[in-house]
Protein backbone atom coordinates (compact mmCIF):
# COMPACT_ATOMS: atom_id res chain seq x y z
CA UNK A 1 0.00 0.00 0.00
CA UNK A 2 1.37 3.34 -1.01
CA UNK A 3 1.68 5.88 1.79
CA UNK A 4 0.09 9.33 1.48
CA UNK A 5 2.72 11.92 1.06
CA UNK A 6 3.21 14.16 4.16
CA UNK A 7 2.80 17.89 3.45
CA UNK A 8 4.34 19.98 6.25
CA UNK A 9 2.96 23.49 7.10
CA UNK A 10 4.62 26.71 6.17
CA UNK A 11 7.68 27.54 8.19
CA UNK A 12 10.23 30.18 8.14
CA UNK A 13 9.77 33.92 7.37
CA UNK A 14 6.56 33.44 5.42
CA UNK A 15 4.80 31.74 8.35
CA UNK A 16 5.90 34.39 10.81
CA UNK A 17 4.65 37.13 8.51
CA UNK A 18 1.21 35.52 8.33
CA UNK A 19 0.98 35.25 12.11
CA UNK A 20 1.91 38.89 12.57
CA UNK A 21 -0.70 39.98 10.03
CA UNK A 22 -3.41 37.92 11.69
CA UNK A 23 -2.63 39.23 15.16
CA UNK A 24 -2.42 42.78 13.86
CA UNK A 25 -5.80 42.52 12.21
CA UNK A 26 -7.36 41.09 15.37
CA UNK A 27 -5.94 43.81 17.55
CA UNK A 28 -7.00 46.45 15.09
CA UNK A 29 -10.57 45.21 15.13
CA UNK A 30 -10.59 45.05 18.91
CA UNK A 31 -9.14 48.48 19.33
CA UNK A 32 -11.50 49.92 16.78
CA UNK A 33 -14.45 48.43 18.62
CA UNK A 34 -13.29 49.81 21.99
CA UNK A 35 -12.61 53.28 20.69
CA UNK A 36 -15.98 53.41 18.99
CA UNK A 37 -17.92 52.03 21.97
CA UNK A 38 -16.44 54.07 24.80
CA UNK A 39 -18.16 57.43 24.05
CA UNK A 40 -21.51 55.66 23.68
CA UNK A 41 -21.14 54.06 27.11
CA UNK A 42 -20.15 57.38 28.69
CA UNK A 43 -23.15 59.16 27.20
CA UNK A 44 -25.45 56.46 28.55
CA UNK A 45 -24.09 56.83 32.10
CA UNK A 46 -24.34 60.63 32.01
CA UNK A 47 -27.94 60.46 30.83
CA UNK A 48 -28.87 58.22 33.75
CA UNK A 49 -27.19 60.57 36.27
CA UNK A 50 -29.38 63.52 35.22
CA UNK A 51 -28.60 67.24 35.62
CA UNK A 52 -26.58 68.36 38.63
CA UNK A 53 -28.64 69.78 41.54
CA UNK A 54 -28.32 73.57 41.96
CA UNK A 55 -26.18 74.75 44.85
CA UNK A 56 -27.60 77.49 47.11
CA UNK A 57 -25.56 80.70 47.22
CA UNK A 58 -23.33 81.32 50.24
CA UNK A 59 -24.09 83.99 52.81
CA UNK A 60 -23.06 87.57 52.39
CA UNK A 61 -20.81 87.57 55.44
CA UNK A 62 -17.79 85.34 56.00
CA UNK A 63 -16.41 87.02 59.13
CA UNK A 64 -17.70 89.11 62.05
CA UNK A 65 -16.58 92.41 63.53
CA UNK A 66 -15.02 92.76 66.98
CA UNK A 67 -18.01 93.51 69.28
CA UNK A 68 -16.50 95.30 72.29
CA UNK A 69 -14.96 97.98 70.09
CA UNK A 70 -17.97 98.36 67.81
CA UNK A 71 -19.87 100.94 69.91
CA UNK A 72 -18.62 104.55 70.04
CA UNK A 73 -17.79 106.04 73.43
CA UNK A 74 -20.50 108.69 73.13
CA UNK A 75 -23.14 105.98 72.62
CA UNK A 76 -21.88 104.01 75.61
CA UNK A 77 -22.18 107.12 77.78
CA UNK A 78 -25.86 107.39 76.86
CA UNK A 79 -26.48 103.69 77.46
CA UNK A 80 -24.54 103.58 80.76
CA UNK A 81 -25.32 106.92 82.46
CA UNK A 82 -24.27 105.61 85.86
CA UNK A 83 -20.69 105.09 84.69
CA UNK A 84 -20.00 108.84 84.86
CA UNK A 85 -20.20 108.69 88.68
CA UNK A 86 -17.66 105.86 88.96
CA UNK A 87 -13.96 106.21 89.67
CA UNK A 88 -11.69 106.51 86.66
CA UNK A 89 -10.55 102.88 86.75
CA UNK A 90 -14.08 101.54 87.20
CA UNK A 91 -15.45 103.84 84.52
CA UNK A 92 -12.84 102.72 81.99
CA UNK A 93 -13.59 99.11 82.82
CA UNK A 94 -17.32 99.68 82.35
CA UNK A 95 -16.82 101.26 78.93
CA UNK A 96 -14.31 98.62 77.83
CA UNK A 97 -16.76 95.75 78.21
CA UNK A 98 -16.18 92.03 78.63
CA UNK A 99 -15.91 89.76 75.59
CA UNK A 100 -18.11 86.69 75.50
CA UNK A 101 -16.40 83.30 75.55
CA UNK A 102 -16.50 81.79 72.07
CA UNK A 103 -14.60 79.08 70.21
CA UNK A 104 -14.94 80.53 66.72
CA UNK A 105 -14.97 84.31 66.33
CA UNK A 106 -16.00 83.94 62.69
CA UNK A 107 -19.23 82.25 63.76
CA UNK A 108 -20.28 84.03 66.98
CA UNK A 109 -19.08 86.96 69.08
CA UNK A 110 -20.48 88.99 71.96
CA UNK A 111 -19.74 91.60 74.58
CA UNK A 112 -21.35 92.90 77.79
CA UNK A 113 -21.14 96.26 79.56
CA UNK A 114 -22.39 97.13 83.04
CA UNK A 115 -22.49 100.19 85.28
CA UNK A 116 -23.98 100.15 88.82
CA UNK A 117 -24.92 102.95 91.20
CA UNK A 118 -26.73 102.70 94.56
CA UNK A 119 -30.12 103.47 92.97
CA UNK A 120 -29.95 102.12 89.44
CA UNK A 121 -27.89 99.77 87.29
CA UNK A 122 -27.61 99.37 83.54
CA UNK A 123 -26.53 96.31 81.61
CA UNK A 124 -25.92 96.10 77.88
CA UNK A 125 -25.27 92.86 76.01
CA UNK A 126 -24.46 92.37 72.32
CA UNK A 127 -24.61 89.02 70.54
CA UNK A 128 -23.68 88.58 66.86
CA UNK A 129 -24.15 85.20 65.15
CA UNK A 130 -23.17 84.21 61.61
CA UNK A 131 -25.33 81.32 60.45
CA UNK A 132 -23.91 78.73 58.06
CA UNK A 133 -26.03 76.17 56.24
CA UNK A 134 -24.45 72.78 55.72
CA UNK A 135 -27.17 71.81 53.25
CA UNK A 136 -26.17 72.69 49.70
CA UNK A 137 -29.85 73.13 48.78
CA UNK A 138 -30.48 75.74 51.52
CA UNK A 139 -28.69 79.09 51.48
CA UNK A 140 -27.05 80.60 54.56
CA UNK A 141 -29.58 83.46 54.54
CA UNK A 142 -32.53 81.05 54.47
CA UNK A 143 -31.06 79.06 57.34
CA UNK A 144 -30.53 82.30 59.28
CA UNK A 145 -34.18 83.19 58.70
CA UNK A 146 -35.20 79.88 60.27
CA UNK A 147 -33.10 80.68 63.35
CA UNK A 148 -34.57 84.20 63.49
CA UNK A 149 -38.15 82.91 63.33
CA UNK A 150 -37.51 80.51 66.21
CA UNK A 151 -36.22 83.41 68.31
CA UNK A 152 -39.23 85.55 67.46
CA UNK A 153 -41.72 82.81 68.28
CA UNK A 154 -39.91 82.10 71.56
CA UNK A 155 -40.46 85.79 72.43
CA UNK A 156 -44.19 85.28 71.63
CA UNK A 157 -44.18 87.97 68.98
CA UNK A 158 -46.48 87.10 66.03
CA UNK A 159 -44.89 86.84 62.63
CA UNK A 160 -45.65 89.59 60.16
CA UNK A 161 -48.27 88.42 57.63
CA UNK A 162 -46.85 87.77 54.20
CA UNK A 163 -50.16 88.48 52.46
CA UNK A 164 -53.59 89.77 53.56
CA UNK A 165 -55.99 86.94 54.39
CA UNK A 166 -58.58 86.16 51.77
CA UNK A 167 -62.06 85.82 53.31
CA UNK A 168 -64.20 82.88 52.25
CA UNK A 169 -67.06 84.16 50.18
CA UNK A 170 -70.43 82.80 49.15
CA UNK A 171 -72.05 83.74 45.90
CA UNK A 172 -75.29 85.70 45.99
CA UNK A 173 -78.07 85.58 43.50
CA UNK A 174 -76.60 88.57 41.67
CA UNK A 175 -73.16 86.98 41.46
CA UNK A 176 -71.51 89.21 44.09
CA UNK A 177 -69.40 87.61 46.80
CA UNK A 178 -70.35 87.93 50.45
CA UNK A 179 -68.00 87.04 53.34
CA UNK A 180 -68.78 83.65 54.81
CA UNK A 181 -71.00 83.85 57.88
CA UNK A 182 -72.57 87.12 56.82
CA UNK A 183 -75.37 85.38 54.93
CA UNK A 184 -76.83 86.28 51.58
CA UNK A 185 -78.89 89.29 50.70
CA UNK A 186 -82.56 88.85 51.68
CA UNK A 187 -85.06 88.31 48.95
CA UNK A 188 -87.29 91.16 47.87
CA UNK A 189 -89.85 91.89 50.55
CA UNK A 190 -87.92 90.15 53.30
CA UNK A 191 -86.11 91.91 56.11
CA UNK A 192 -88.59 94.84 56.15
CA UNK A 193 -90.16 96.03 59.43
CA UNK A 194 -93.71 94.80 60.16
CA UNK A 195 -96.58 96.83 58.80
CA UNK A 196 -97.46 99.82 60.92
CA UNK A 197 -93.98 100.22 62.36
CA UNK A 198 -91.15 102.51 61.41
CA UNK A 199 -87.59 101.31 60.90
CA UNK A 200 -85.00 102.99 63.16
CA UNK A 201 -82.96 105.65 61.39
CA UNK A 202 -79.58 104.54 60.07
CA UNK A 203 -76.62 105.80 62.11
CA UNK A 204 -74.57 108.57 60.52
CA UNK A 205 -71.52 107.52 58.46
CA UNK A 206 -68.55 106.81 60.68
CA UNK A 207 -70.58 106.58 63.91
CA UNK A 208 -69.64 103.73 66.30
CA UNK A 209 -72.06 100.85 66.73
CA UNK A 210 -74.67 101.19 69.46
CA UNK A 211 -74.30 99.26 72.69
CA UNK A 212 -71.68 99.05 75.41
CA UNK A 213 -68.13 97.89 74.89
CA UNK A 214 -66.29 97.17 71.67
CA UNK A 215 -67.60 94.11 69.93
CA UNK A 216 -65.21 91.57 68.46
CA UNK A 217 -65.62 88.29 66.66
CA UNK A 218 -65.83 86.44 69.97
CA UNK A 219 -67.58 89.05 72.11
CA UNK A 220 -66.77 92.24 74.00
CA UNK A 221 -63.14 93.16 74.49
CA UNK A 222 -62.09 92.79 78.13
CA UNK A 223 -61.07 95.94 79.88
CA UNK A 224 -57.33 96.56 79.93
CA UNK A 225 -54.66 99.15 79.23
CA UNK A 226 -54.95 100.88 75.90
CA UNK A 227 -52.20 100.23 73.36
CA UNK A 228 -49.33 102.69 73.63
CA UNK A 229 -47.28 101.71 70.58
CA UNK A 230 -44.49 100.42 72.84
CA UNK A 231 -45.64 96.82 73.02
CA UNK A 232 -43.42 93.97 71.76
CA UNK A 233 -43.72 94.11 67.99
CA UNK A 234 -42.19 93.61 64.57
CA UNK A 235 -39.91 96.47 63.47
CA UNK A 236 -39.67 97.84 59.96
CA UNK A 237 -36.67 99.46 58.32
CA UNK A 238 -34.04 97.55 60.30
CA UNK A 239 -32.05 94.90 58.47
CA UNK A 240 -34.00 92.36 56.46
CA UNK A 241 -36.33 91.55 59.37
CA UNK A 242 -36.43 92.71 62.99
CA UNK A 243 -38.52 92.67 66.16
CA UNK A 244 -38.51 94.31 69.60
CA UNK A 245 -39.32 92.71 72.95
CA UNK A 246 -40.03 94.59 76.19
CA UNK A 247 -40.45 92.86 79.57
CA UNK A 248 -40.93 94.47 83.01
CA UNK A 249 -40.24 92.39 86.13
CA UNK A 250 -40.37 93.05 89.86
CA UNK A 251 -37.08 92.61 91.71
CA UNK A 252 -37.14 92.15 95.46
CA UNK A 253 -39.69 94.02 97.57
CA UNK A 254 -39.87 97.25 95.57
CA UNK A 255 -37.35 97.09 92.74
CA UNK A 256 -38.09 96.88 89.02
CA UNK A 257 -36.16 95.65 86.03
CA UNK A 258 -37.06 96.38 82.43
CA UNK A 259 -35.39 94.37 79.66
CA UNK A 260 -35.60 95.58 76.07
CA UNK A 261 -34.28 93.40 73.25
CA UNK A 262 -33.92 94.34 69.60
CA UNK A 263 -33.15 91.45 67.25
CA UNK A 264 -32.54 91.86 63.54
CA UNK A 265 -31.19 89.80 60.66
CA UNK A 266 -29.10 90.97 57.72
CA UNK A 267 -28.46 88.16 55.24
CA UNK A 268 -26.87 85.35 57.27
CA UNK A 269 -26.00 87.43 60.38
CA UNK A 270 -28.33 87.81 63.39
CA UNK A 271 -27.68 90.63 65.86
CA UNK A 272 -29.26 90.78 69.33
CA UNK A 273 -29.11 93.96 71.42
CA UNK A 274 -30.22 93.42 75.02
CA UNK A 275 -30.55 96.50 77.22
CA UNK A 276 -31.61 96.31 80.89
CA UNK A 277 -32.23 98.89 83.58
CA UNK A 278 -32.88 97.96 87.21
CA UNK A 279 -34.09 100.35 89.89
CA UNK A 280 -33.90 99.82 93.63
CA UNK A 281 -35.86 101.03 96.63
CA UNK A 282 -38.61 103.52 95.94
CA UNK A 283 -37.40 104.50 92.48
CA UNK A 284 -39.93 104.34 89.70
CA UNK A 285 -39.94 101.57 87.13
CA UNK A 286 -37.64 102.20 84.15
CA UNK A 287 -39.26 104.13 81.34
CA UNK A 288 -40.15 101.90 78.41
CA UNK A 289 -39.99 104.58 75.73
CA UNK A 290 -36.53 105.75 76.76
CA UNK A 291 -35.01 102.27 76.87
CA UNK A 292 -36.58 101.26 73.57
CA UNK A 293 -35.25 104.36 71.84
CA UNK A 294 -31.71 103.73 73.09
CA UNK A 295 -31.79 100.08 72.08
CA UNK A 296 -33.18 100.85 68.62
CA UNK A 297 -30.60 103.57 68.00
CA UNK A 298 -27.82 101.13 68.83
CA UNK A 299 -29.33 98.47 66.58
CA UNK A 300 -29.46 100.93 63.67
CA UNK A 301 -25.83 101.84 64.28
CA UNK A 302 -24.82 98.16 64.16
CA UNK A 303 -26.89 97.59 61.02
CA UNK A 304 -24.97 100.42 59.35
CA UNK A 305 -21.74 98.81 60.55
CA UNK A 306 -22.66 95.62 58.73
CA UNK A 307 -23.28 97.55 55.53
CA UNK A 308 -19.74 98.97 55.49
Amino acid sequence: MQRKRYAPGRTGPAARTAVVLAVGLGLGIGLTGCSAGTPTDDITVDAKAGPAAPVAPPGRYRTLFEPCGSIPGSTLKDLLPGAAALADAERDKAYRGVSAVTYDTDRRVGCTWRADTPDVSHRLALDVERVVSYDTAVSDADRAQEVFVRKQLAARIPLAPTAPPTPTATATASGAATPSGAGTAPAQGQGKPPAGTTAPPAPPRGAPPTGTGTATATGPTPSGPAPTGLEPRVLAGLGDVAYLDDVLNTVGASGHERAVSVVFRTSNVIVTVSYREQTRGSAEAPDSGELQERARNLARLLAERLEE
